[in-house]
């Protein structure tokens, strides 16, 4: 071969490959451009307040924040309805209708005041002491959507994986389960004659007066309380969460994804008058539609800033990823958003998220992974380190 075609060949090859390295790296450049814009994007929109002048600023105190987390609170009360004032409250009046005792544990069954003609219908597990005076941590289990109600989290379900209440029971917690409206003993719930505007606003009131009824117990720990719950349960578990610094540790399994990424499908969507239709319905936020026409950019508030309300204190997300119900997409981007206001609040290791190769469900392994988790975060031995 000619020298001089080789010659040429190889600077051909040379400068090729040269060319392709300038463009590798300027990609990849572009592409780390962009991931730092969208952290400052992000960082933007969630740690920032607006001050009393109506001002857009940063947060950059934990007095700012504290403007910004309550700012949250009233964008979610626009929603959901005012939180009603929790001053006077009537003593809870307990009542106990039922009993059944277990090997480590006994399940009550029972009734109390959360407000003037509202009573809510919950179980109630207590550990066997083993010592006297001992005290407990305690967990608030929210059930998801089901006719039975509490008795889904108690084993009752068809589905498996759902026991949480009688689980955390066996692990040695006092767990207070309770209907949700519609739900189990509450089935005949009237939402139309009630005080609240929305079905989760009602359930919030309820799930803060059952922390109320755990702080009163004197075997349980009142600075050891946590909420756990999965699909309605787990976004309930989040809203509580929010508006209730009791709670030391929330875990959501299958509750959330940011409104732009939830698409229940077209025949849902056709059922229900819009993707965010199914959010509308009475039990839940009629104002989705009545106030906000179920248009996603007009909602004010989204998860990844009930998240931010929760934090700094711990938060465990099952978010399996192929979740027909909450897209895991939407999970990755507002976990992505809210770990800046952990980071800015120095408790990055509190924000805690499983991606489980699953459906719509909390399998045994992430399950008991959340349950090891809320140990460590309320200072726990279990009773028994196993899912029965």
């Amino acid at each position: 071969m000619d020298l001089k075609c080789l010659d040429i060949r190889r600077l051909i090859v040379f400068f090729s490959v040269l060319f392709l390295n300038l463009v590798f790296l300027n990609t990849t450049q572009a592409q780390t451009n962009v991931e730092k814009e969208t952290v400052k994007s992000n960082t933007r929109v969630l740690l920032s307040f607006v001050d009393k002048n109506g001002v857009k600023k940063p947060v950059t105190t934990l007095r700012n924040w504290e403007n910004k987390r309550r700012q949250i609170l009233d964008s979610m009360q626009a929603v959901m309805g005012k939180l009603p004032d929790r001053k006077g409250l009537l003593p809870l009046d307990i009542k106990v209708t039922d009993s059944l005792r277990r090997d480590n544990y006994t399940r009550l069954t029972i009734s109390f005041t959360v407000a003037e003609n509202e009573r809510v219908f919950a179980n109630l597990y207590i550990p066997l002491k083993k010592k006297p005076h001992e005290k407990f941590p305690a967990m608030l289990v929210l059930h998801g959507t089901g006719d039975q109600g509490k008795m889904l989290v108690d084993g009752s379900s068809p589905l498996a994986n759902r026991a949480n209440a009688r689980e955390l029971a066996q692990r040695g917690y006092v767990v207070i389960a309770p209907d949700y409206p519609s739900f189990g003993d509450m089935k005949d719930y009237d939402f139309d004659k009630d005080r609240y505007e929305s079905g989760t606003m009602k359930g919030i009131f309820d799930h803060l007066r059952c922390i109320d009824l755990l702080q009163s117990r004197s075997d349980v720990d009142s600075e050891r309380i946590g909420v756990i719950g999965h699909s309605l349960g787990g976004h309930n578990s989040m809203f509580v969460g929010a508006f209730d610094k009791r709670i030391k540790v929330v875990v959501s399994s299958c509750g959330w994804t940011l409104f732009d990424y939830y698409n229940v499908g077209e025949e849902a969507s056709k059922k229900y008058g819009g993707r965010l239709g199914p959010w509308a319905q009475t039990r839940y936020m009629p104002l989705f539609r009545d106030k906000y026409n179920l248009d996603g950019t007009k909602i004010p508030f989204d998860f990844d800033e009930v998240i931010a309300a929760i934090a700094p204190r711990p938060f465990f997300s099952n978010s399996p990823l192929r979740d027909a119900n909450f897209d895991v997409q939407g999970v990755r981007k507002g976990i992505f958003r809210a770990s800046a206001v952990y980071r800015f609040l120095k408790a990055e290791e509190n924000l805690q998220v499983r991606y489980p190769d699953a459906t719509h469900d909390f399998p045994t392994e992430v399950r008991l992974e959340a349950y090891r988790y809320i140990d460590k975060v309320l200072r726990h031995i279990p009773l028994i380190d196993e899912i029965k």
